[in-house]
C-alpha cells in the first residue's frame, strides 16, 4: 500500500484532533475562497476573478478530500446568501448562471489537485506545475462546457469562457507554484 505524503495543513497542525483540524481547515479553505472572489475584472459573460488561484492553493494545501469539501462549503454559503462569490454575490441563481459550470469544475480541480498534492508534487516549483496545470484544465472544462450549454456553442464559450482567461490563469498558476514550495520551506 502507498503512503500517502502529508499536506501542508496536516504538516502545520499535527497536534490537534483529526476532526477539528479537519472542520477547521475547511472552514478557513471556504473562507480564503470568498476573499479570492472578491478580486474581481468585471468581463462578460463570465469575469475574471482570484478564485482559480484559490483553488489551486486550497486543493494543494489541504488534500483532496478537505480541498473538495472546502468548495462544497463555499459554493454553499454563497447559494444560501452570504456574500461569497465573485464580486460579493450570491443566491441559488448563481448556480444555474454562467458560472455554474466552473464552481462545479472548482469542486473536481480541488480534489484532483489535492490528489497530485497527497503525493509529494506540490513541493517543489518544477512538480507543483503539474497539479495546478491539470486542476486549472478541469475548471476549463467544467466551465466551458456549461457555458456553452447557456450561450449556445462550444466555440462561442471558448470565446467568452476560456480565451480571455488563459494569460491570467497562467500567472495564477506560477504564482502557486511559487508559494506552496516555499511554504513547504518554512514548515520544514
Amino acid at each position: 500500500m502507498t503512503t500517502l505524503a502529508p499536506t501542508l495543513t496536516t504538516r502545520l497542525f499535527p497536534n490537534i484532533s483529526a476532526r477539528l483540524r479537519d472542520i477547521l481547515l475547511v472552514l478557513a479553505g471556504s473562507l480564503l475562497m470568498a476573499l479570492c472572489a472578491q478580486i474581481v475584472i468585471p468581463l462578460q459573460p463570465v469575469p475574471i476573478t482570484g478564485q482559480t488561484f484559490g483553488v489551486l492553493l486550497i486543493g494543494a494545501a489541504l488534500g483532496s478530500k478537505r480541498g473538495a469539501a472546502a468548495m462544497i462549503v463555499y459554493i454553499a454559503e454563497g447559494a444560501l446568501g452570504l456574500p461569497f462569490f465573485a464580486g460579493g454575490t450570491s443566491g441559488f441563481a448563481i448556480l444555474s448562471g454562467t458560472t455554474a459550470g466552473y464552481l462545479v469544475g472548482f469542486i473536481v480541480a480541488a480534489f484532483v489537485i489535492g490528489l497530485l498534492a497527497e503525493r509529494g508534487l506540490e513541493r517543489s516549483f518544477r512538480t507543483s506545475l503539474v497539479p495546478f496545470l491539470v486542476g486549472t484544465i478541469v475548471i476549463y472544462i467544467f466551465g466551458v462546457s456549461w457555458l456553452a450549454f447557456v450561450v449556445g456553442g462550444f466555440g462561442k464559450a471558448v470565446s467568452l469562457g476560456m480565451t480571455p482567461f488563459l494569460v491570467g490563469d497562467a500567472l495564477k498558476l506560477i504564482a502557486a507554484a511559487l508559494v506552496l514550495p516555499t511554504a513547504w520551506k518554512f514548515v520544514r
